[in-house]
């Protein structure tokens, strides 16, 4: 059987490994010449933005999340707290973009990048939609680097 500081040390690095993916996704989506985001981008953006979702999704479930219960402590609460809250507002986020895309796709603006179209005026609930997006993205950044915060200061605890 795998050591437990093993599984903790491989899932530690994973959640390290996916920063630099979520670092990537926002340059891409900030390092563009202009305001409009095409059906490019876009990919790009999310092509980098997944693998990071996947290196810290995996350790979550599989390992992290089924041994909380048996680790009731102040630290550990703490650090799930952070952590839930992360992908709450992640899903929060997402039922923004998922309205976005539509809407977007819809008026074509993907494959043809008009820069007179005010994305507001594509739909009358597009400022909320975007504004959902918004706080879920920057929500889930803030509240997973304190649960990434925790959970290191948690491994030293723990495993040093």
């Amino acid at each position: 059987m795998v050591a437990d500081r093993t599984i903790a040390v491989v899932a530690a690095v994973m959640v390290t490994a996916s920063f630099p993916f979520y670092l990537y996704g926002a340059w891409i989506m900030v390092d563009r010449e202009t305001d409009h985001v095409t059906w490019e981008i876009l990919t790009r953006h999310l092509k980098m933005i997944f693998p990071g979702l996947v290196l810290t999704t995996v350790p979550v479930v599989t390992w992290m999340g089924p041994r909380l219960l048996g680790q009731l402590n102040g630290l550990s609460m703490v650090h799930a707290f952070f952590g839930l809250q992360a992908y709450a507002l992640l899903g929060f986020g997402l039922t923004g973009i998922v309205r976005i895309f539509q809407v977007k796709r819809d008026n074509d603006l993907y494959d043809v990048s008009d820069p007179e179209v005010d994305l507001n005026d594509l739909h009358e609930n597009m400022s909320a939609w975007r504004g959902r997006l918004r706080i879920g993205v920057f929500g889930y950044v803030i509240l997973w680097s304190l649960a990434y915060v925790v959970g290191v200061y948690r491994f030293f605890i723990i495993y040093a």
